[in-house]
């Protein structure tokens, strides 16, 4: 290798201050994965709130029609809401077997209807009256007290969620797979950082690619599905991968996680559905789908680890009530999160609830926040690893937990 290709290779290892010390997660400790849809998704296309009469009249386009026996019509989840036909494969199966579950009127108080801003905001985790430490996110306040290293973030840089006094690896396993470095050229580049501050860095590199490459040889075949799945940093998307490629990325996770890692995090970009978000079809429900069959691989491969595994589907925030001019919807503030695993106690619509009314929307436009994103996360991680509240205080700081009974 010459000078030019060795730095590039090095570059392209993303290896990340933070993103070192490698550990094997304990067999028996839980498994949680946080997947975050950048742009907003239309939550309330996800979970169709079939009672609501005003949901009808709001989107004459874009509507899910109520359960039928139409193969584009919702499906019955209970009396209020309904499932995007999308998922009837994937995520419903789960919810009937009591392995999924969802929380409505879910998100964050952040007011900026700004992709950027309530991605910051989320990931911090910190209250927002006060002063802001953007080098402190949720999840790497988790990993501190795990205290066992064992938490990987899939993206190609650390995001802030991940950043934090808690050592934390990351690999884009997309890249990692296609990187072409060799074992002698390898063996060249850690020779080059040998006894210097960045060896134990560079060898933990090499360790995750190494692992990478391995767990990728067997779906060669498979690659063509990458191909532009990477999105444009636009639209809150962040270089996010899109829902594309989710599925073969799901099952790369899902055998790292079911070995090593106890923590683990992935985006998915391209939700920001401004302009012909379709309804029972189009742009939106080709989304889902590949969502849905992204997560069911990610159970597949996760096997007798499922039991053990939880999976939360959140968004920055959520989309307008009432369709646009343009057959799409705009920034909006509540969502709808997902929550996925075999110990689940799910086949239920969790957490605080009202009717959608014209009178019961926020400013008129969205979903009302009744279940605010700290307390419904620190709930669920004190089940997860068995947190007292002071832990969970270190992790969402002067907010209480609330306990959904799903773990």
């Amino acid at each position: 290798m010459n000078r030019r290709e060795l730095l590039k290779t090095i570059a392209a290892m993303s290896l990340a201050p933070m993103s070192t010390q490698l550990f094997a997660a304990p067999a028996s400790q839980h498994r949680f994965l946080v997947v975050f849809l950048r742009g907003a998704y239309d939550a309330s296309n996800l979970l169709v709130p079939t009672s609501s009469s005003f949901y009808y009249e709001a989107r004459p386009n874009i509507a899910i029609a109520r359960p039928g026996t139409d193969s584009n019509a919702a499906l019955a989840l209970n009396a209020d809401w309904g499932l995007h036909p999308a998922l009837k494969d994937t995520i419903y199966p789960l919810f009937q077997a009591g392995e999924a579950a969802f929380i409505p009127f879910a998100g964050t108080h952040d007011l900026s209807r700004s992709h950027f801003e309530t991605q910051d905001s989320i990931e911090m985790g910190q209250d927002l009256s006060g002063s802001r430490n953007f080098q402190s996110g949720f999840l790497n306040r988790l990993a501190g007290q795990l205290n066992t290293g064992s938490a990987m973030s899939f993206t190609d840089q650390l995001p802030l969620i991940m950043r934090g006094d808690a050592k934390v690896a990351n690999a884009g396993l997309q890249k990692a797979a296609k990187n072409n470095v060799d074992e002698r050229q390898s063996k060249i580049i850690a020779q080059m950082y040998g006894n210097t501050k960045l060896d134990k860095q560079v060898e933990d590199g090499f360790a995750v690619r190494g692992e990478i490459v391995q767990n990728s040889k067997a779906e060669e075949a498979a690659k063509s599905m990458m191909a532009g799945s990477m999105q444009a940093n636009n639209d809150g998307n962040r270089d996010a991968i899109t829902s594309k490629g989710f599925e073969l990325e799901a099952k790369r996770i899902g055998k790292m996680m079911r070995d090593k890692y106890a923590l683990g995090f992935i985006d998915v970009g391209g939700w920001d559905t401004h302009v012909n978000q379709g309804g029972a079809t189009g742009l939106l429900a080709n989304k889902l789908e590949e969502l849905g069959r992204g997560l069911a691989a990610y159970k597949a491969e996760m096997g007798s680890m499922w039991k053990n595994t939880t999976v939360i589907v959140i968004s920055e925030f959520g989309r307008t009530f009432r369709e646009n001019g343009k057959r799409g919807t705009d920034h909006g503030h509540g969502s709808v999160y997902w929550v996925l695993g075999g110990g689940v106690k799910g086949g239920r619509i969790v957490g605080e609830q009202i009717a959608l009314t014209p009178t019961s929307l926020f400013q008129n436009r969205d979903y009302p926040v009744l279940n605010e994103y700290r307390s419904v996360l620190g709930g669920l991680f004190a089940r997860a690893y068995d947190l007292n509240a002071k832990q969970v205080g270190q992790v969402f700081s002067g907010v209480p937990a609330m306990d959904l009974g799903l773990l």
